[in-house]
């Protein structure tokens, strides 16, 4: 049973103690050793503990319950009621139906909402006086206004239907520990909180650590087995503080409340404890909880431009075709993300738990491979950008840029198909697969030889490229250059031919060295590095540099290993099907 104290032996205490106690025995748990309202923030009465409390007012217990003329409310309700009309929490994602606070829940508010006098109560005929003056709840995070839209939703009916409407939600016949339903099977603010009992802080039912509270009703996918639930991460005191509302110090310790708020939530209806929906994950990935710094690659001079919207994303968005932006939930689910890694072409566990398009154009969740990812922005998305060179044939579909039946392609959906590509440096072979990260990357992660994160966050090099690849012709070459083609490609191997002499001699070799270093040609002139449906050896021209030929056709024709013909108008020189060929297979373009 619950002790209610009080400040003093005033008369009609014990009358008062006995029945609370046997009308809130439906509306509060089972107590706890400790439990008393005494010396917390809920004793207002005179000798209470806080600022706010009354001027002379011994009584304890009569600022909410009374054994006579009350309001009608139960559990012997005596503090006046708001009359206002609340905004309640609505989202596009929550199946429950959520209208004004019923039950316990309207009688917290009738101090929370700061619209009623605190010492308003039906048994005494003026007010209750407060010191300094205070009157109704002060503004700050106890007061939670009209406004529910940024609170946990309560009076609602926790039932079957919505356990089942919803997916991850406990069955209600579960709750019945701590943290329970009223007898009308809704939850309400006394699911969570006891008014009765500050033993745990906020009046919580129960220690809270790896939000215990959030877990006794929901169950989110994979939630058990991610990164955010077990991490043992502590913020190391710089910048924002990532934990403005909690306690706990660890990032399991904060389970969900690492982003997520129940009250006064920065963004609404996600409960996110920041509006901007990045900085929800930048309080922790700038290199303060997080050991890498992820924040500072979205400054970089390429990158996926989380930054340029706010508000857009929602998580009943059509996959394919939502409005454009991408935010940190498009590529990574925060309640199912793991330190997980794999090999092409499996997804790492960053990717765990979301929603991509396969290699036939259809929806799967959750996704397996990388690219499947990559694909819900980069292929069939009617919103989907530019290409970044100009090409003779056109194909701003990755998906289709890769896929098996093409031509020519970089191994990514599946294997190549040249078995004979000398210029692979090892690991790679002709049997390798590929990541889009292999070459979409930041520039000073690990996989570059730094020791930033890795992935497409942001690089100096566009379109967030791993390395430096030019795509302009007449820069010398170098090394740094075109260093993304020469990360698996030998510079050795493939400038191996020799320069094209003054003598024009047919038939003699003109290979990469020709084009690259003699002529200044980008790889990017010749090659789609993507790939190609209807040519070899990847060779889609930027016509920028190359048109057609006196003969009218702009085309490239593979005759065989390392050899072919070109007819097509390059650098100011014609070609009339003028034959190529190479100085043996080290000239071989990589596995396509």
């Amino acid at each position: 049973m619950k002790t209610c104290n009080k400040a003093s032996s005033s008369k009609g205490s014990l009358l008062q103690l006995r029945a609370w106690i046997f009308v809130s025995g439906l509306l509060i748990s089972t107590p706890a050793s400790g439990d008393t309202i005494l010396a917390s923030k809920h004793d207002l009465s005179a000798s209470g503990p806080g600022t706010v409390r009354a001027v002379a007012e011994s009584e304890v217990c009569l600022f909410c319950h009374t054994p006579h003329r009350g309001t009608g409310e139960t559990p012997l309700w005596n503090h006046s009621l708001s009359a206002a009309s609340y905004t309640p929490y609505s989202s596009s994602t929550t199946k429950a139906t959520i209208g004004q606070p019923t039950g316990s829940s309207k009688l917290c508010l009738s101090c929370h909402d700061g619209t009623v006098a605190l010492g308003m109560v039906n048994t005494r005929s003026t007010p209750i006086a407060m010191r300094n003056n205070v009157t109704t709840m002060a503004a700050g995070p106890n007061n939670l206004g009209t406004d529910l839209a940024d609170d946990h939703p309560i009076s609602f009916t926790y039932d079957n239907a919505l356990v089942s409407a919803n997916g991850e939600l406990k069955d209600p016949v579960s709750l019945t520990a701590r943290v329970r339903l009223d007898h009308n099977n809704q939850l309400q603010c006394t699911s969570c909180h006891d008014p009765h009992n500050d033993q745990y802080g906020k009046f919580l039912v129960q220690e809270n650590y790896g939000s215990a509270l959030c877990v006794a009703c929901h169950i989110p996918a994979s939630w058990q087995n991610s990164a955010h639930q077990a991490s043992t991460k502590t913020w190391n005191g710089v910048g924002v503080n990532p934990w403005p509302h909690t306690a706990q110090t660890t990032v399991a310790g904060n389970g969900c409340e690492n982003c997520h708020a129940p009250h006064s939530a920065g963004t609404k209806p996600r409960l996110l404890n920041f509006a901007d929906e990045e900085k929800n994950c930048f309080s922790c990935h700038s290199g303060n909880v997080a050991a890498k710094d992820i924040q500072t690659e979205f400054n970089k001079f390429s990158t996926h431009p989380i930054l340029n919207t706010t508000g857009v994303h929602d998580p009943t968005e059509d996959p394919l075709n939502p409005p454009r932006h991408v935010e940190c939930a498009d590529c990574h689910n925060p309640h199912a993300a793991k330190s997980s890694p794999a090999i092409a072409p499996t997804a790492s566990g960053a990717l765990a738990g979301l929603a991509g398009i396969n290699a036939s154009g259809s929806l799967v969740k959750p996704l397996t491979a990388e690219y499947e990812l990559c694909f819900r922005c980069h292929a069939d998305s009617l919103a989907r950008g530019p290409a970044r060179v100009n090409r003779q044939f056109v194909q701003t579909n990755t998906r289709l840029e890769f896929q098996p039946s093409n031509a020519s392609f970089h191994p990514v959906q599946t294997g190549g198909k040249n078995l004979n590509v000398p210029s692979l440096l090892s690991p790679w072979t002709t049997a390798s697969r590929m990541y889009c990260t292999d070459c979409h990357n930041n520039n000073q992660g690990v996989q570059a030889g730094g020791s930033g994160p890795n992935g497409p966050h942001g690089s100096m090099y566009q379109p967030i490229l791993e390395r430096q690849l030019l795509l302009t012709d007449y820069n010398t070459e170098s090394i740094a250059n075109y260093a993304l083609c020469y990360k698996c490609h030998s510079r050795d191997s493939l400038l191996s031919d020799q320069s094209f002499q003054a003598s024009n001699t047919l038939g003699q070799d003109r290979g990469h060295r020709f084009h690259i270093v003699d002529q200044k040609t980008a790889c990017t002139t010749c090659h789609d590095s993507h790939g190609v449906a209807n040519v070899k050896n990847l060779i889609n021209f930027n016509p920028d540099y190359v048109t057609a030929s006196s003969n009218g056709r702009l085309e490239y024709i593979s005759s065989g290993t390392a050899s072919g013909n070109c007819s097509l108008t390059c650098h100011g020189k014609d070609h009339d099907a003028t034959a190529y060929p190479l100085s043996g297979l080290r000239n071989t373009p990589r596995r396509r």
